[in-house]
């Protein structure tokens, strides 16, 4: 991670160092110098889009007068999810595409997502350009002409686009729940489920511009599964603030892991020849049993580190076309360049259809693994590798687990803490293994607590 950019893009709480209308001007500005390196007698064109909250408006318009600073032209698509700007980008064929939003964070916060001209997140290298850029930019001067851009009506592309992936009225003995979070998808996901005829019930679809991921949404499917079973659903989906990311519900109210997703889609998928290179690609973070379910039906799994962004870099590095995150950002390549929540949803309704099986059957066909995790508060992030103790404990468990179980160590890239992770066949084992690292680590740390 770099001195502005996460995991995913800038974000923190609004006003603090990161996420004000400063370094959203100066960055609107470093962006515009970026590009013209790359195209210095072309004209360069931007779209941008932004979730509900209310510091939306104030720093889409710093960047944007960033950006006018350097001949940008602009294109406004107002509140949008995420992956509509990337679509509306690749429509455009505009050089980026920015998007104004803090995801699944609470309307204290706010952050800034970038899209290349390919409609992919920039990469590490790309994004120490730009924050040298953006780190030699002076503040807006007192003068500066007001914000100039012109609006665009993206989310009635992305609706478009997404109706056309099934036929009209395909969902009309169907009852679905949908949570959009007070967030960017309030407006589209049911417009594009209205379409298809289905019956529904709306959660979280009157955003106020404070109320974005309050007690709704992916981070509290509670609420989404209690209405599924009050209302006789067939499933039920949750969105994050921004929409990319995809939560469900079978009909029994009872929440579907993230990884069991991912199988489904990358089995089905082999199973009609349909996944590139046999391969899905996923993360250090997803359950053991993937791999073994996938390898089971005649594909593999790659792995990469945390972040959506790194896996569809993988997935275009292998010519994968599956992939995702247990969190709920699956990338649909032949569809998208990104996560996108509607459109998994979407392949997954299909899926249904086409199987004519009910969610909590399929969901029975990916067995994953009993995993057991613990976080641990630590004074000092001590390298990994000089940590002895731990290191032979690890060694112990992977030896004994052989193929059937896994370890996974690693420090938290925002907080002071050591995360730890066992999973295999056996539930005991899997719980005397945590307790075996939980020791081990504290005679090589300063655990403050557990």
């Amino acid at each position: 991670m770099g001195k502005y950019f996460g995991t995913d893009g800038i974000r923190g709480p609004v006003g603090g160092d990161l996420i004000n209308t400063d370094v959203a001007y100066r960055l609107g500005s470093a962006l515009g110098r970026y590009l013209k390196q790359y195209k210095p007698e072309l004209p360069l064109n931007a779209v941008i889009g932004r979730d509900t909250r209310l510091s939306g408006p104030e720093l889409s318009g710093a960047l944007i007068q960033g950006l006018n600073q350097h001949g940008v032209y602009v294109h406004d698509l107002g509140i949008v999810p995420t992956p509509s700007i990337a679509q509306s980008l690749l429509e455009q064929q505009a050089d980026i595409g920015i998007a104004v939003t803090a995801s699944h964070n609470p309307a204290s916060d706010n952050g800034i997502k970038l899209f290349d001209g390919r409609g992919c997140k920039f990469d590490d290298a790309e994004e120490a350009r730009i924050e040298a850029l953006l780190d030699a930019e002076p503040s807006a001067a007192a003068d500066l002409p007001m914000a100039k851009a012109y609006p665009l009506d993206g989310a009635a592309y992305y609706i478009n686009y997404a109706r056309s992936l099934m036929d009209q009225n395909c969902l009309s003995d169907w009852k679905v729940v949908l949570d959009l979070a007070n967030g960017a998808g309030s407006e589209t996901t049911p417009a594009v489920f209205a379409r298809w005829g289905a019956e529904l019930i709306l959660i979280g679809d009157n955003p106020d511009g404070e109320n974005i991921n309050q007690g709704v949404g992916s981070e509290h499917p509670e609420r989404l599964g209690a209405a599924v079973v009050k209302h006789g659903a067939k499933l039920g989906i949750a969105h994050d603030g921004d929409a990319d990311r995809l939560v469900v519900c079978d009909e029994s109210g009872t929440v579907v892991d993230g990884d069991i997703l991912l199988g489904l889609f990358a089995v089905y998928a082999l199973r009609s020849g349909a996944l590139k290179s046999d391969t899905l690609v996923a993360t250090i973070q997803s359950n053991l049993g993937l791999d073994h379910a996938v390898r089971d039906a005649g594909g593999k799994v790659e792995r990469t580190d945390v972040g959506d962004r790194n896996v569809a870099q993988k997935m275009r590095e292998i010519g994968s076309n599956v992939g995702g995150e247990s969190s709920g950002h699956i990338i649909l390549s032949d569809f998208a360049t990104t996560g996108d929540g509607l459109l998994a949803g979407i392949k997954l309704i299909d899926l249904m259809c086409k199987t004519k099986k009910s969610l909590s059957e399929l969901r029975q066909e990916i067995v994953l693994f009993p995993q057991a995790t613990l976080n641990l508060a630590v004074a000092e992030k001590k390298p990994l590798a000089s940590l002895k103790t731990l290191s032979a404990a690890v060694a112990a468990i992977e030896k004994d687990f052989g193929e059937d179980g896994r370890v996974l160590i690693r420090y938290s890239g925002t907080e002071p803490k050591l995360r730890l992770l066992v999973e295999g066949k056996d539930e005991k084992r899997v719980v005397a293994g945590l307790k075996d690292l939980e020791k081990a680590a504290c005679c090589d740390l300063d655990v403050i607590a557990r």
